[in-house]
């Protein structure tokens, strides 16, 4: 038998081979992806967390210079009924805070939809 010189189709263990080697490079690509989009979602968790902390400084600041003057010039008039009026305003404000920095978290800035995208794609090939 006269052998070929890499002509005749590559046997069993070859393609299996090259599935592998098609396999790994794929996930490297998938993994790529990712790491972009961690990059960018960290980008805007870290952005958030500086954007809260001085939020909670500067507003911090602000009642307690507004607190003291609203009482101040209160207490003459109402006496003691003006803490708690404060009091509800400053818990209104809190949950409105709160009910804010939710939204921010569910915008989908932090989510990964493009590696969610090419994983679900790849799925749906797959099978």
């Amino acid at each position: 038998m006269a052998q070929d010189d890499g002509t005749r189709p590559p046997g069993l263990i070859a393609s299996l081979g090259l599935v592998a080697r098609n396999a790994i490079g794929l996930l490297l690509n998938r993994l790529e992806l990712a790491a972009l989009e961690l990059a960018q979602v960290r980008n805007h968790v870290l952005q958030l967390v500086v954007v809260f902390a001085l939020a909670v400084l500067l507003g911090g600041f602000a009642l307690i210079y507004a607190s003291i003057t609203i009482v101040y010039l209160a207490w003459a008039v109402i006496g003691w009924v003006i803490l708690p009026i404060i009091t509800v305003v400053f818990l209104a404000v809190a949950i409105g805070l709160i009910l804010y920095a939710r939204s921010l978290l569910r915008s989908g800035k932090l989510s990964l939809p493009a590696t969610m995208a090419e994983l679900k794609s790849d799925r749906d090939m797959l099978v």
